[in-house]
């Protein structure tokens, strides 16, 4: 039997550099169903998962969608940087027949989020005392490292998207400075995620492996995190804590850039896993460490983020 459409429902897709996540959010019970998870390699362009995702869809078929997509300001072309994917949102829309097609960056997705999440979708990493209706602010570590604002305007929510991710680093300790030398020889600049991303972790990893002459295989990302967590490892520990001490400086760079006083949001796949570690690392103390502004930093709220669908979430929430 052929499916019908709803126009009352909307086809909402997370895509990554790595995976994507497609759903159907339901407006009427706030909810999200019909949740798939896709490994990118596996198909050729994002259209090829629509397709699948329908194809299993066992309920009327939406009719109007919206696509968070780890990919920098585009317009209707959107093309990726940690994927050779490159599609047209029109394209898109018309061989689906959307009436209503939104295409936003991963990031500005979190951003749209952010109101909707609830306190099990949160760890406190320091509390703050946010000042009435600041700007808010994610940052997350994933394939890349991506960045995102909300602010509420009379009720209305405006996402700014960025890409804090091709920031510049700054060393801070005598580790750092070492790492930033031996970096900049192979790469000629310290941009953030370099470092500060899965891929990034991984490098950190054997960077500092070869700074002190080990000779070691590399490591996934997960792993790092997991021999830091349980302290079996010296340089997985001490890749984590220059890992979370970039983390914090940059995410301070960040507040201080685009003003979004009213808390900070950790975001990305790569950060769940060092959730422990990263409270009892450097990263607060790096995020205010800003001359003259530690004391207005120390006023933002941290936050990092335990969901897996807050890409999701904003794409339901982002207005068409």
């Amino acid at each position: 039997m052929p499916l019908t459409t709803s126009s009352a429902h909307r086809l909402v897709a997370d895509i990554g550099g790595t995976n994507t996540r497609l759903a159907l959010f339901d407006p009427s019970t706030n909810e999200l169903r019909a949740l798939s998870h896709y490994v990118n390699r596996d198909y050729g362009q994002p259209e090829d998962i629509i397709v699948a995702w329908l194809a299993a869809l066992h309920e009327p078929r939406p009719t109007v969608c919206c696509l968070a997509v780890a990919a920098p300001p585009f317009g209707d072309r959107v093309t990726m940087f940690n994927i050779d994917w490159s599609f047209s949102c029109r394209d898109i829309s018309e061989r689906f027949e959307f009436s209503a097609l939104r295409c936003i960056n991963d990031f500005e997705a979190n951003a749209h989020a952010l109101p909707h999440l609830s306190d099990h979708d949160l760890t406190t990493l320091h509390c703050g005392k946010p000042g009435a209706d600041g700007k808010l602010a994610t940052i997350g570590a994933g394939t890349g490292l991506g960045g995102a604002t909300l602010t509420l305007t009379e009720g209305a929510p405006i996402a700014g998207a960025s890409e804090p991710g091709h920031m510049g680093l700054a060393a801070a300790t005598d580790v750092e400075l070492e790492l930033f030398r031996y970096l900049l020889r192979q790469y000629g600049e310290i941009y953030a995620e370099l470092l500060l991303s899965g891929p990034g972790l991984q490098r950190l990893y054997q960077s500092l492996a070869d700074i002190q002459g080990q000779s070691l295989p590399p490591l996934a990302p997960e792993v790092i995190s997991a021999r830091a967590l349980t302290g079996e490892c010296e340089l997985c520990t001490l890749t984590l804590n220059t890992f979370c001490a970039l983390l914090g400086s940059i995410s301070g760079d960040y507040v201080l850039a685009n003003g979004a006083y009213g808390g900070l949001y950790l975001a990305g796949g790569v950060l769940p896993d060092m959730i422990p570690f990263l409270r009892s690392s450097t990263f607060v103390q790096r995020f205010q460490n800003k001359g003259k502004m530690r004391d207005h930093l120390a006023n933002v709220p941290l936050y990092s983020i335990t969901s897996a669908v807050t890409g999701l979430l904003g794409a339901a929430h982002a207005p068409l």
